[in-house]
């Protein structure tokens, strides 16, 4: 336990990437459909991926957690190629990842993303930017791959093909050479409120490319899969899962030396300085977290649920708490009530509950607006998340529900809304 305490930062993250790739690799092994396991992946790769996708009904269990496991361990592997000492950005940046993984990333649909940032990287030869964190957020338009290298210009799916390759390869270029600039300005356009702060430049690639390729041309965006494949769940795998990850990691945090006092401290933003035990602490806490307010909302437990779990885990490295993050959860819950009775009232046809597949997602990503709770308080919090629920689900029409990041370029979006009206009406909490 000493021995990982006294680790540096980077090399403990590399220690926690391996951990996670390893535990969903084995879980993989554990699930009740293991020995379809590498059919149900075959299945994940050659299918369409139009956000949301759940992986647990195209590929089954084990195919899910085999993806999960290997897209981690690819990212892990690029890390040591490229001898980067990976950092907190990174951290968010591979469980977002390792989240999206289970419901539009696959170890397939990643590389003309991951190819174009490695030219762009080879032809600029920019020292300064991180080139891991731009293949790890590269990831988000991941289901446009797959359409171009399946189906384009298709409705019908005709399996991999050069011509689709080399589009999608072509974007994948595209991608690259917007991301760096966009990464680099992207907080100046949101002013550091939207922790999905690379979900702004990929949410326009998105936009972009899907204008490019298909609205101008005239080719019509292929539908995404049947709502009713969403309903392929499993509450028991998901819960025992997260609670043996999560729990685990407060278990070893605790042995390794973290108390309650840090933990406290990091509440009342209080902390300077972060050991690797109060990092795993965190990641725990907060996991449990959020396991818990999706089994009190009722949400399904299919694999994009399972996925959304670790999209929003991941901001614990960018300093985001229950503490900061409750009033987000709340706005949610706010919003679909008073949304509720108000439609009653006018005679509309509601389906925005708090449990459906859309809001469950919604709230994931506003999370990212817990910065805008730890300036303007609990109430400002709260509203934004209620304005992040009325226009996340319209989003996807821009983009044409290519882009994973959809929450948080909605969050961007809230941003320049709401951001300077705030700055205009409160100057404190």
């Amino acid at each position: 336990m000493k021995r990982l305490q006294s680790l540096s930062s980077g090399d403990f993250l590399k220690f926690f990437f391996a951990l996670l790739s390893l535990t969903f690799l084995l879980s993989s092994l554990c699930m009740p459909d293991r020995m379809d396991m590498i059919n149900g992946l075959i299945q994940i790769i050659s299918c369409p991926c139009k956000a949301p996708t759940n992986y647990f009904a195209i590929g089954g269990y084990a195919a899910t957690f085999l993806n999960m496991g290997l897209v981690a361990l690819v990212f892990l592997g690029l890390i040591m190629v490229y001898k980067e000492v990976p950092s907190n950005v990174t951290c968010f940046g591979m469980l977002l990842t390792i989240g999206f993984s289970s419901w539009g990333i696959n170890v397939v649909n990643m590389w003309p993303s991951v190819l174009g940032v490695m030219i762009y990287g080879m032809v600029r030869k920019n020292k300064s930017v991180s080139l891991i964190n731009m293949m790890l957020f590269s990831t988000g338009i991941a289901p446009m791959m797959s359409d171009l290298m399946l189906r384009y210009p298709n409705n019908e799916v005709v399996g991999f093909n050069v011509r689709g390759i080399v589009i999608a390869l072509l974007a994948g270029l595209v991608i690259a050479v917007i991301l760096q600039p966009g990464l680099v300005n992207s907080p100046k356009v949101h002013k550091g409120f939207d922790l999905y702060s690379a979900a702004l430049p990929i949410g326009m690639t998105a936009f972009l490319l899907n204008a490019c390729l298909y609205r101008t041309m005239g080719i019509s965006v292929p539908a995404g899969y049947d709502a009713s494949l969403l309903t392929v769940s499993s509450t028991m795998i998901v819960n025992i899962f997260c609670i043996v990850l999560f729990g685990g990691c407060v278990v070893l945090s605790l042995c390794m030396g973290a108390s309650c006092k840090e933990y406290v401290d990091v509440l009342g933003n209080k902390n300077t300085h972060e050991s690797n035990a109060l990092f795993l602490l965190r990641f725990g806490i907060y996991g449990l977290f959020i396991l818990g307010y999706y089994n009190l909302i009722g949400a399904t437990f299919n694999g994009v649920t399972f996925g959304i779990i670790f999209c929003m885990v991941c901001g614990f490295s960018l300093n985001a708490h229950p503490g900061n993050v409750w009033p987000i959860m709340l706005g949610y819950v706010v919003a679909s009530y008073v949304f509720g009775s108000v439609s009653s009232v006018l005679g509309g046809n509601f389906s925005y509950v708090i449990s459906a597949q859309a809001i469950v997602i919604g709230v994931c990503f506003a999370s990212g607006l817990c910065p805008i709770v730890n300036k303007y308080g609990w109430l400002a919090g709260c509203v934004g998340a209620m304005l992040h629920y009325m226009i996340v689900t319209t989003v996807p029409d821009v983009h044409g529900a290519f882009c994973l990041y959809n929450g948080g370029f909605t969050a961007a979006l809230i941003c320049i809304l709401y951001i300077p009206v705030l700055e205009n009406m409160c100057e404190k909490k």
